[in-house]
């Protein structure tokens, strides 16, 4: 029950009641038998700079951004972590008393996941990144403090990807490729990764590549996780590929903002287990 020392939190966005988000951050808080509250709050795109002061005069702890303020946001706080300013965007923000500090988990959400559930150790792979969104971004940085061989991007809109990869100052360990080049490239992949809405509901019969591409034995990753298991990672299973949905990366994503917030080691499995019932997914 909230009282006068209940400590805020939230998450802002537009849309926001899809979000699982409080249900997960806040059977965190339970869990660890901390005094403090998470919630929803839609706010436009010509409120967010009265949000964030909101955050100040108010004295939230922290707030989760997402869609489609990760990127406006950031000229309203005081400070940007390595990872934000790398991301080119911000879904974490912490309140250092008064001090706005804006991160970016969603990178570093992904890698855990990946790494905790499919594949230990990333150093010396060669990994596709399929899209050169704001997501992409975000899971490159993170990827590329793995030490893999190679981070290669492809994106139907080639002049997004080739822009993209040049933003990595990183001694050419990532590169693009033309879409045409992407087939032939997918028979030397051990990871190849879809960070583009190619397979979301409703739309969920279509793929964002061809899944006999795939090389047997390699990992095909969805960031996709509604549904659960996308057609993409149902055909590459089918193919003899090991699959990776993003259930994962939304889960640690939430987790890295818990531990920023709390200093607390994140309640993962209590925290996936109530976003999984509210999926309904058993």
């Amino acid at each position: 029950m909230m009282d006068s020392n209940t400590v805020l939190f939230g998450v802002i966005g537009d849309p926001i009641r899809h979000s699982k988000s409080p249900i997960m951050l806040n059977r965190a808080f339970k869990e660890k038998g901390i005094n403090c509250a998470y919630a929803a709050f839609h706010v436009a795109p010509n409120q967010l700079e009265q949000a964030i002061a909101g955050v100040r005069g108010l004295g939230f702890r922290g707030l989760n951004v997402t869609i489609p303020h990760k990127i406006e946001v950031m000229a309203l706080l005081d400070e940007l972590s390595e990872g934000a300013k790398a991301a080119g965007a911000v879904n974490t923000i912490v309140n250092e008393n008064g001090r706005l500090v804006g991160y970016n988990t969603d990178g570093i959400g992904y890698v855990r996941s990946l790494k905790e559930e499919i594949e230990p150790s990333l150093t010396g792979k060669t990994i596709i990144v399929l899209g050169a969104g704001g997501a992409a971004r975000g899971i490159i940085w993170a990827l590329a403090q793995e030490n893999p061989a190679a981070i290669i991007i492809a994106n139907r809109t080639e002049s997004k990807a080739s822009e993209l990869a040049a933003s990595f100052s990183l001694a050419g360990k990532v590169t693009s490729i033309p879409w045409s080049d992407l087939q032939e490239a997918c028979k030397q992949a051990d990871v190849v990764i879809n960070t583009t809405s190619v397979g979301m509901s409703p739309n969920i019969e279509k793929v964002p590549l061809d899944p006999s591409w795939l090389r047997i034995g390699s990992v095909a990753s969805d960031l996709i996780y509604n549904p659960l298991k996308t057609e993409f990672l149902k055909q590459a299973e089918l193919q003899g590929c090991r699959i990776h949905g993003g259930l994962g990366m939304f889960i640690y994503q939430g987790a890295y903002a818990f531990e920023y917030w709390t200093g607390q080691p994140a309640p993962v499995e209590e925290m996936r287990a109530v976003v999984m019932e509210s999926l309904s997914i058993k």
